[in-house]
């Protein structure tokens, strides 16, 4: 017999997803590393920041491309997760908008755009502390088998 779930409600949809971000977080090496930090999650969504230090810098002496990308993709991970449902990059792209400089605090705000069956498609806008975008993201996702956290609440 199949097992039927509930839909649900808006508060238990924002505990999941924050439940998720949690696990999904104090797992995730690369994006510590970098010293990310989730500022907020919800069902769909998901906003992270990330400082340029000076190991970010390129020979242009501004952020490397890869660290903005890094932090959009990360932003990505933890909107299309949000579900508590196994989900990862298909594909994605950017296109730097402006230089995010030394000091400089980014914010990359993911927002799921489509989803339907296994698929999925996200916006991440990438801005500085001064609300410039700086670059944007899209990413197109795939949901595979597995949970993120089990259903009691671990």
């Amino acid at each position: 017999m199949a097992e039927h779930h509930a839909p649900l409600s808006d508060a238990e949809a924002q505990a999941l997803a924050e439940r998720v971000a949690e696990r999904m977080f104090s797992l995730d090496r690369a994006s510590q590393a970098m010293g990310m930090q989730v500022a907020c999650v919800g069902p769909g969504r998901a906003e992270l920041t990330m400082t340029v230090r000076p190991d970010m810098l390129n020979g242009h002496a501004i952020c490397h491309g890869g660290f903005i990308f890094t932090l959009a993709d990360s932003a990505f991970a933890f909107a299309c997760n949000s579900y508590n449902l196994t989900t990862v990059a298909s594909g994605c792209s950017i296109d730097f908008l402006a230089p995010a400089r030394e000091g400089d605090v980014l914010t990359a705000v993911g927002r799921e755009r489509s989803s339907s069956g296994r698929t999925g498609v996200y916006d991440i806008e990438v801005k500085n502390q001064c609300g410039e975008s700086v670059a944007l993201f899209r990413g197109r996702s795939y949901r595979i088998k597995g949970h993120i956290v089990d259903s009691a609440g671990s």
